[in-house]
């Protein structure tokens, strides 16, 4: 069983929770429904990087051995708009990016996922939040990173040890 789905694009705005409702969580859980067969998978950060394509690589080999699902997430850009406006605190937009459709065609046509169950989720925003997030509503056993590498990682730290600070399930980071 292989394929792909794309959850929540980062154009597309997500529901806003109705604050009458009686129960809020009831809509929070109805705003984050996530196939059940994936419960309890993997979850992988990728972007077609080599970092990302030996996490990938890992992750799949997890899945493999743990007969679970493997969910492979790309986090797509966000900009502040704090460049252009010059406005405080930070305003993030979301910009499109077409990248997950590409990275969705090009792991729909690799041989080395025809054996594992997987699916393809895209978000927008911060990574870490977003792969926690995505962690927590499938209720991942784990989640897997490559490990940054060049300047940007040591200026802002790198998603890796960001994530593992942060995340309150178990986070794999592949050198």
């Amino acid at each position: 069983m292989a394929g792909h789905e794309f959850f929540e694009p980062a154009d597309r705005k997500r529901p806003v929770a109705d604050p009458t409702a009686a129960d809020p969580l009831a809509a929070e859980e109805s705003r984050h429904s996530c196939d059940p067969a994936f419960k309890h998978g993997v979850v992988v950060g990728f972007d077609g990087s080599t970092s990302s394509e030996r996490a990938l690589a890992y992750a799949i080999g997890m899945v493999q051995r743990s007969r679970a699902g493997l969910i492979i997430v790309h986090v797509a850009n966000r900009l502040p708009t704090t460049v252009w406006a010059g406005c405080e605190p930070p305003v993030f937009v979301d910009v499109p990016d077409h990248r997950t459709e590409v990275l969705g065609l090009e792991l729909a046509c690799a041989d080395y996922l025809a054996e594992v169950p997987w699916i393809l989720v895209e978000r927008g925003g911060d990574i870490c939040h977003e792969l926690e997030e995505v962690g927590r509503e499938y209720e991942a056993d784990a989640i897997v990173v490559g490990s940054t590498h060049g300047i940007v990682g040591r200026i802002f730290g790198s998603v890796a040890g960001r994530l593992a600070k942060r995340a309150k399930r178990p986070v794999v980071v592949i050198p």
